[in-house]
């Protein structure tokens, strides 16, 4: 029975992807999460059809939607993680670092960037669009319980650290939301663990960050010099 509805899984599962469009919208959405305007806009693709093969992808249940946590009218689009394992990236990132970006540096960005020092194949750092004054002490905690040293009071600014060559990728929606579209990017739709504030939310969302930086680090490469 469980070979059935396995079978069945996968059948469903090629079925949505025997399309250019909605197998393209999946190869975008392997490294980060998308609203449906912005896929519009990267796949050039008028909204009604976007607003179809997300309907067909949901139904086969390899995406899910999720709303924004600043603005709630947004909903941000997400591959499920049991649909990842048929799927790979269309193609490499080349980037000579990566930099995580948070509202504030003290939580998402600082557990993501010290997740990548051990997995990625580049430098990582970790910025804020408006930094607070210290790392969130669950954070801190949260770190320790899986090996990892976060600095208390090493947060920065996204404009002190940016170099114009770095792979962004915005583990939160209001920065996200706050940074400008002209800026190339990827976006996780992570939950912010602050808001409620219990070990549980922190631990919930470093299991989130450690999955997106496990699959993303696949994808990266050095920058191709000359």
């Amino acid at each position: 029975m469980n070979t059935e509805l396995s079978l069945e899984r996968r059948v469903r599962l090629h079925a949505a992807l025997a399309d250019t469009a909605r197998l393209a919208i999946t190869d975008t959405l392997c490294t980060g999460d998308a609203s449906p305007s912005e896929l519009g806009r990267r796949l050039g693709m008028r909204s009604n059809l976007v607003a179809h093969h997300l309907r067909v992808l949901e139904e086969a249940d390899v995406i899910t939607r999720v709303p924004s946590e600043a603005d709630h009218r947004r909903t941000y689009i997400r591959l499920r993680p049991e649909a990842l394992t048929a799927l790979a990236p269309a193609a490499l990132l080349h980037a000579p670092r990566v930099v995580f970006v948070c509202t504030h540096n003290t939580a998402r960005s600082q557990l993501a960037a010290a997740l990548w020092q051990d997995r990625g194949p580049v430098p990582a750092v970790s910025a804020g669009t408006r930094p607070g004054p210290r790392v969130h002490e669950r954070a801190l905690s949260t770190a320790r319980r899986h090996g990892l040293r976060l600095h208390p009071q090493r947060t920065a600014h996204i404009d002190d650290v940016l170099r114009e060559d770095d792979l962004v990728v915005v583990v939160c929606d209001s920065a996200h939301e706050e940074l400008s579209p002209d800026r190339p990017r990827l976006h996780w739709s992570i939950p912010d663990p602050v808001r409620t504030d219990t070990d549980t939310a922190f631990e919930d969302a470093f299991t989130q960050l450690s999955d997106r930086v496990e699959r993303l680090a696949t994808t990266v490469q050095p920058e191709e010099r000359p």
